[in-house]
């Protein structure tokens, strides 16, 4: 086992999708967002894209977090890029993603209707020009983030339980 991150852009249910398979599995979550320095932070509630230095740091954290908490952690992080998500493979070299997939339309839809959320619907542009798809990367598995919790997580379940990504 090894553990597992949450990602895609802003609204496409990181934290609520983490929390129900973390505790469904008994696993611990790291919420990543909590780990975003005050000038990250600052930034994007001013509706400033993170750049990848700012990210870079973050992402190190993060790293450190799940080397920390051993395989059975829940991560939540956008690791719109390849590059960040290599980073933290170089940590935990069998580190397995949900990929979190929808529109851009979707996206928008569901930040805006995040009230007091430090991330602003304008930077959704930026995650989607940032965003890599984890096309044909192993220990991937993409679903559509419009279903339901529970849809998605019987689905990854049965993902994490196959011999290819255990």
């Amino acid at each position: 086992m090894s553990p597992v991150v949450i990602m895609g852009v802003a609204g496409c249910g990181k934290s609520s999708f983490a929390a129900a398979l973390s505790q469904a599995l008994g696993w611990q979550l790291i919420e990543g967002d909590e780990f975003h320095p005050p000038e990250n932070v600052n930034k994007m509630r001013a509706g400033v894209p993170l750049t990848d230095d700012d990210r870079a740091g973050w992402l190190d954290v993060l790293a450190n977090e799940l080397v920390q908490r051993g395989p059975h952690a829940v991560l939540t992080c956008s690791a719109l890029k390849k590059a960040y998500r290599d980073s933290l493979r170089q940590s935990v070299p069998a580190l397995r993603f949900v990929h979190l997939d929808l529109t851009r339309e979707q996206s928008i839809a569901r930040v805006t209707q995040r009230p007091g959320h430090y991330f602003q619907p304008a930077l959704v542009d930026s995650q989607f020009a940032a965003l890599e798809k984890p096309v044909d990367e192993a220990g991937v598995f993409t679903a559509d983030a419009t279903q339901s919790i529970e849809t998605i997580q019987v689905q990854v379940c049965a993902w994490l339980q196959s011999k290819e990504c255990v």
